[in-house]
């Protein structure tokens, strides 16, 4: 131990640590100053920024034996309080630059130091300064929280006013369609709001800490498992393993399909047989800390006999290959798609005739937030889970069985969630905390470091794609044939309905009257595949965009008048069979032709260097908004003496549920004159919120905003009287009146026919166009994105700030997905770098954001979702851009500067 005289926040402080424990673990598990969060864990995020002695660094590498005696430590703490706030938390709420939050303290105690030393910045400068400290978000796109510094700036220079920045709501008080802060967003800011791992530090003594066993081969039977030496290490309570599951110890992939020829059982919980995947999780260490739980680890001994790993859908495919689960054949699911005559005289006849093959690979979804949870039991033997689950209601249901606790005793509760993007609509750290609690009975705590992060949960499907385009002289699409194979690693969870969204996008957004295709899934022996946002139509749409392309190379027209041509007009039916629930895409067209035309000019401009060649790129996306066919959610409201309360499962990981739950209720309740700070939320809790339905598929502002407004509704119904005046909550009671309604909504949709692809899957779409400008380095093939411009229908907005905020951060994930980010080597992506995460330079600063706002039908007051759309298809704009740029054309991604290099070589 070692003595610490130092000064946090002002105040002196004596502490007595371990010189070899770091920092952040001091103010997080001592001082219990949580505002500091600790993401990566090896200095690549930046959310445990703080700042000493003047400097920024990153607490979660800096041990305390490096710290000076009496060094001046501020933290979020110190920065500003909720009634006190600095300017910098002001601007970060005005801006919507707290989605998630979890990054918000980092980023502002870094953006502090910087406007001490710098209060008139560049818009560069700010990007400077949090490039060389290693700040990365991975939810805003960066360019809302440069935004928020340089409005920090102004206001500290006295330049503007926090009245003439705060949102201005119309005489009427209405906030849906306005920039009005989310709930959330003051405590995400102050570094008040408790993220998982914050609520773990304050679980009651006797909280056991969990550590995992994992498997480091990829596929392999189990000979043993010898936990012997490790029960006799200090502080271990129990190694769990299979043996000590009393329920199926299977978590089941709920098939979607019946034709799926896998039963969805086929994930362990813990392995018992068989190793299907590396990270899979074979035992568990309790113990009273967590460094014993880890010692204990190590101690666990498996044997194994090694079996061929396939760690591709081809080679899953071979003849040659064995059954990666006996019984069932690696291809599992099957599609095909029908519309329209046949496709291969139409080909044949066709006077422009394009195909390519494409790939689009295992993206990582890199939350800063690792996975974390913990459980126990309550007075009433309920065994209670709390994860950044997006689905709670869905888990019970597909991790009960496994656990072998009564599903009705199951309870989930989702934590504030730092980002999940899709991945926790699996269930991943759920099931282990109910086994491990079960076989304890005491609480538990698991919270993974950022390699279980990368190497136990799911990833986005890889698509094999061969596309094959036939069209007039003219331009005019007349067929397609398609053929994907959707590598979905060794659990079937979703995986029929992710290879269904190859039939349902592939050439999503054109008049194509006349297609053939097949699909299937593939069990293979990488990554498990897990929803990742847009789910589906990044892969299918990047194949169809880009070939589209090709085929206005073949016909010789600009690719933007070939997409014109072509999309969805009155009459129209989506590759489905469907007719469109809006016609729009022609007005985004329109909107987008002239910045498209000005691309056209910037690109024959000389480029920022010599060695550099300037090219444009744009695509089309289109998305569902819900899960397919009759998709329904459920949403409780009642009256109280001080207002509304919502009970609602809108799960939330970044993208503003209690913003969307806010703004629908306080619309649907405007008859009443509710204010927004009379209506209470209470959200993702069991024991309290009916089933409304996971947080994925860009649903919630549709489904789960149509059941608010239906429960709202009825409540304003209740509440009138047959004069038309309303009746108190007093009044109410006194006429013993109802007080509590019950909204349920279910979209008017059918699903697709698995023989055909043809149905009716969403009520509710979301339309798009991109457009990207690139520079490409001609010596290293290092492609540089410039400029990137979205025209977005995604109905009529709800909340302008959550809106713009989804669209920049999706399209920042194209540019990842374009360009770095994979999950293809398991020795070297395993952390936020290695998997490519874009940091604020790899990005650019010039983000143009257009709206079309076409009421939807069947969307709450017009509304569709929008989450989803911006990852559609940016990325192919980008390799289109490529292409314009310098003639290399990328069919599998990434982008990588050394691939785009060898297409130049190869060209010259």
């Amino acid at each position: 131990m070692i003595k610490k005289n130092v000064v946090i926040n002002g105040v002196p402080q004596t502490l007595l640590v371990d010189g070899e424990v770091t920092l952040a673990d001091v103010l997080r598990g001592q001082l219990h100053m949580t505002g500091t969060k600790i993401g990566c864990g090896k200095a690549q995020c930046g959310a445990c920024s703080v700042i000493v002695d003047g400097k920024v660094i990153r607490s979660c590498v800096t041990k305390m034996k490096r710290l000076a005696d009496d060094a001046e430590i501020t933290t979020i703490e110190g920065v500003g309080t909720k009634e006190h706030l600095h300017p910098l938390q002001l601007a970060w709420m005005i801006h919507g630059a707290a989605q998630c939050g979890f990054c918000s303290p980092g980023f502002i105690v870094s953006a502090k130091q910087l406007l001490e030393e710098n209060v008139n910045p560049t818009r560069e400068d700010v990007r400077n300064w949090f490039q060389k400290h290693r700040n990365a978000c991975r939810c805003t796109g960066y360019k809302p929280l440069i935004d928020a510094v340089m409005e920090a700036a102004r206001l500290l220079r006295g330049e503007v006013t926090i009245e003439e920045l705060w949102c201005k709501l119309p005489e009427n008080g209405q906030i849906w369609g306005t920039e009005y802060i989310r709930p959330s967003a003051l405590a995400k800011v102050t570094g008040t709001w408790d993220f998982g791992a914050d609520a773990g530090l304050k679980m009651p003594s006797g909280t056991l800490q969990l550590k995992l066993v994992q498997a480091k081969v990829s596929h392999a039977n189990i000979l043993s498992i010898d936990t012997s030496e490790a029960e006799k290490m200090p502080g271990v309570v129990k190694v769990i393993t299979h043996k000590d599951v009393v329920g199926k110890n299977r978590i089941t992939g709920l098939i979607t399909f019946p034709t799926n020829k896998g039963d969805g059982w086929e994930r362990p919980i813990l392995c018992d047989k068989k190793v299907f995947q590396f990270g899979d999780a074979i035992a568990i260490v309790a113990a009273d800390t967590a460094a014993h739980a880890q010692a204990a680890v190590e101690k666990v001994k498996v044997e194994l006999e090694l079996l061929p790993a396939y760690m591709s859908a081809p080679a899953a495919m071979a003849e040659d290959a064995i059954e990666i689960h006996p019984g069932t054949p690696n291809i599992y699911f099957e599609t095909q798609m029908v519309k329209g005559e046949d496709t291969a005289p139409l080909l044949k006849a066709a006077d422009a005739f394009v195909e390519d093959d494409f790939y689009v690979g295992r993206q990582p979804h890199l939350p800063i937030e690792p996975d974390v949870g913990f459980a126990f039991f309550d007075e009433e033997d309920k065994l209670i889970i709390h994860s950044k689950s997006i689905a709670i209601h869905l888990h019970q249901a597909m991790i009960a069985p496994g656990i072998g606790y009564d599903a009705d005793k199951t309870i989930l509760v989702q934590n504030p969630a730092g980002g999940t993007f899709g991945y926790k609509f699996s269930p991943t750290i759920e099931a282990l905390l109910g086994v491990a609690a079960v076989a304890t009975r005491q609480p538990v705590y698991l919270e993974f470091d950022y390699y279980q992060q990368t190497t136990y949960t799911g990833k986005r499907s890889p698509f094999f794609m061969n596309v094959k385009f036939g069209a007039t002289k003219e331009g005019k699409l007349t067929a397609m044939e398609t053929d994907w194979s959707v590598d979905h690693g060794p659990y079937s969870e979703f995986g029929d309905l992710v290879t269904m969204r190859g039939s349902q996008f592939i050439g999503a957004g054109y008049s194509i009257p006349n297609i053939r295709g097949n699909g299937r899934t593939v069990c293979t022996n990488h990554a498990w595949g897990s929803a990742f946002r847009g789910y589906g139509s990044p892969q299918s749409e990047f194949a169809s965009e880009v070939l589209m392309d090709e085929l206005a190379e073949k016909l010789g027209m600009d690719p933007f008048e070939l997409r014109y041509k072509n999309v969805y007009r009155p009459g129209d039916t989506t590759p489905s069979g469907c007719e469109p629930d809006v016609y729009s895409m022609v007005e985004i067209m329109d909107k987008l032709k002239p910045a498209y035309t000005k691309a056209q000019e910037w690109a024959k401009q000389p480029a920022s260097a010599t060695n550099k060649k300037r090219g444009i790129g744009m695509s089309i996306g289109v998305y569902g908004s819900g899960l397919d066919g009759p998709d329904s959610s459920a949403v409780n409201a009642e009256l109280t003496a001080n207002g509304v309360t919502i009970y609602t499962s809108w799960e939330d990981h970044g993208q503003g549920a209690d913003m969307g739950s806010l703004a629908t209720a306080h619309e649907a309740l405007r008859p009443l004159g509710v204010k927004p700070e009379n209506i209470k939320l209470v959200m993702n809790d069991m024991a309290r919120t009916p089933n409304s339905g996971p947080a994925g598929g860009s649903r919630s502002q549709v489904l789960v905003g149509n059941a608010t407004r239906v429960a709202c509704e009825l409540l304003v119904k209740g509440v009138t009287k047959t004069d038309g005046t309303f009746r108190t909550y007093a009044e109410m009671i006194a006429e013993k009146l109802p007080v509590y309604f019950e909204g349920n909504w279910t979209a008017p949709a059918k699903e697709c026919d698995v023989t055909t692809g043809q149905g009716n899957p969403f009520a509710v779409y979301m339309y798009g166009a991109f457009l990207s400008q690139v520079e490409v380095d001609i010596t290293t093939g290092k492609t540089e994105v410039v400029k990137m411009t979205m025209v977005a229908d995604v109905g009529k907005i709800a909340n302008k700030l959550v809106v713009d905020g989804q669209l920049y951060g999706g399209m920042v994930q194209g540019i990842g997905l374009a360009l770095s980010e994979d999950f293809e080597d398991l020795k070297k992506h395993i952390d936020l770098i290695g998997c490519g995460l874009p940091y604020v330079k790899d990005v650019p600063d010039n983000i143009d954001l257009l709206y079309v706002e076409t009421y939807r039908p069947h969307g709450p007051f017009g509304a569709a979702g929008s989450g989803e759309l911006p990852l559609t298809s940016p990325h192919a704009s980008i390799i289109n851009a490529i292409y314009n740029a310098c003639g290399v054309r990328i069919t599998h991604l990434p982008a990588r500067p050394e691939k785009v290099l060898a297409g130049l070589k190869a060209k010259n």
